[in-house]
């Protein structure tokens, strides 16, 4: 059986921004992730200077693709209205594996099935031994799904249905474009240039109010497809959309079972109005190494509620004007 002090269920960025935490200060640790690094991973892929702050860097020390936007275009019910901003477009398949690199911890390959408590610690599939577990594996993370539903329950009002796609495109058009409540989307369009040659576009929304309505997210991702079309940044392309289901920030801040800790998506840690991961995964992840390592309760209250208060330069509306 392997052994560790601290075993983390994905390698994503909470995961990984843990296990690095951990590592400095000399506690073993290692990470258990179905998937083979590099990988793919849904996302939009774009992130803050306060993601680079958490992560101790600046853009000059990152080595992948890293495209800055210095204004956003808000597109509502038509009228678009640009803002001023400092951002970052990132490839999920390089930013994920930098990260994982960078804590320098084992790294297994496994499907985990099964989380049993040994003790004050854990026993996973009769394979893995550690005092400690973090759960960092994303909305379906295992260690949510046996230690924490019952103590820190999902609100299905707040679960968001994604369709999205990322492939290489030499787009002309280097604006971050997001286009919100268009034909009634209980969510948001997204249209996000990458460095060298990349475009990922997607579409988001509350899968409750959708599905009240008798939609679904594939019924406005063909809406927004068309319009891309027309407006001519992507209408060569034959488009073959994936999709995947996160939560929103809910009300329910536990966070912490004894020696188990869940983070990022898997705790459901995505801002309430832009539904953004990456910095909440981050933050958390250092949050319960800290925890660990401390020895004091794991809290998650700093950890950003809402994104577009600290997205927004000041004097940040420059204008705006119909269509």
């Amino acid at each position: 059986m392997i052994t560790a002090t601290v075993i983390i269920i994905g390698g994503g960025p909470a995961g990984a921004s843990c296990a690095g935490e951990l590592r400095k200060n000399s506690i073993d640790t290692l990470i258990l992730d179905k998937a083979l690094f590099p990988r793919q991973k849904l996302c939009a892929g774009w992130i803050t200077p306060t993601v680079l702050t958490e992560l101790e860097i600046t853009p000059g020390d990152y080595p992948h693709r890293l495209l800055t936007y210095q204004r956003l275009l808000f597109y509502f019910r038509g009228i678009r209205v640009p803002a001023r901003t400092r951002q970052y477009s990132i490839r999920r398949l390089e930013f994920d594996e930098y990260l994982l690199k960078r804590a320098g911890v084992p790294v297994y390959q496994h499907h985990v099935s099964h989380i049993n408590k040994s003790g004050k610690g854990f026993i996973i599939d009769n394979k893995y031994k550690c005092t400690y577990l973090v759960g960092a594996g994303g909305t379906h993370c295992p260690v949510y799904k046996t230690l924490f539903t019952d103590i820190h329950p999902r609100d299905p009002k707040r679960l968001i249905a994604t369709a999205e796609e990322e492939f290489p495109f030499n787009w002309a058009d280097p604006e971050c474009r997001l286009w919100f409540f268009d034909r009634g989307l209980p969510g948001y369009a997204w249209y996000v240039p990458k460095q060298n040659g990349y475009l990922n576009i997607g579409i988001g929304g509350k899968q409750a109010a959708l599905k009240k309505r008798g939609e679904t997210i594939n019924t406005h991702w063909r809406h927004f497809i068309t319009m891309l079309s027309k407006t001519g940044p992507a209408m060569k392309h034959q488009f073959s959309p994936r999709g995947h289901v996160y939560y929103l920030r809910g009300k329910s801040d536990r966070v912490q079972r004894g020696n188990a800790f869940i983070t990022g998506d898997a705790a459901g840690l995505a801002t309430r109005d832009m539904g953004e991961g990456i910095g909440p995964a981050i933050k958390s992840g250092k949050l319960a190494a800290r925890a660990i390592i401390t020895g004091m309760p794991y809290s998650i209250s700093s950890v950003n509620h809402w994104s577009i208060p600290g997205m927004l330069l000041p004097d940040a509306l420059s204008g705006c004007r119909q269509g």
